[in-house]
């Protein structure tokens, strides 16, 4: 059962906020019902090319994001999960289990995403 604590937060908070902080994106990090590891994306210069507010499909990275976005997101995945991170799962037999999940999330449903690239610089 996939289970994700405080001090697990906080053993994997120095990995995420180095990686923000190579791309000099601002963004929060939350534990979630006790099996999510949260990152909600607050500002940055990487434009998405979305709305105000999405929800990140970490399985499908690559096929929804070309450039740096890619490159961001996928580092982003990698510090997320840590070292300790596994998917043990059987899909054909309905058994799920992984250390714990993880989202991203580009703005909030109530605070959009700030995309700070200047126009001069796309």
């Amino acid at each position: 059962m996939a289970y994700v604590s405080q001090e697990t937060k906080a053993k994997l908070s120095p990995a995420i906020k180095a990686v923000l902080k190579k791309y000099k994106m601002k963004g929060t990090i939350a534990v979630k019902h006790h099996f999510s590891l949260v990152v909600n994306l607050q500002s940055g210069p990487i434009d998405f090319d979305h709305n105000d507010f999405t929800s990140v499909n970490v399985y499908h990275i690559d096929a929804h994001y070309t450039g740096v976005a890619k490159d961001f997101l996928n580092e982003l995945l990698a510090a997320m999960k840590g070292p300790d991170w596994f998917d043990k799962s059987d899909i054909q037999s309905d058994y799920f289990h992984v250390s714990h999940y993880t989202d991203i999330n580009v703005g909030k449903w109530n605070k959009p995403y700030v995309c700070t690239k200047s126009k001069e610089a796309a």
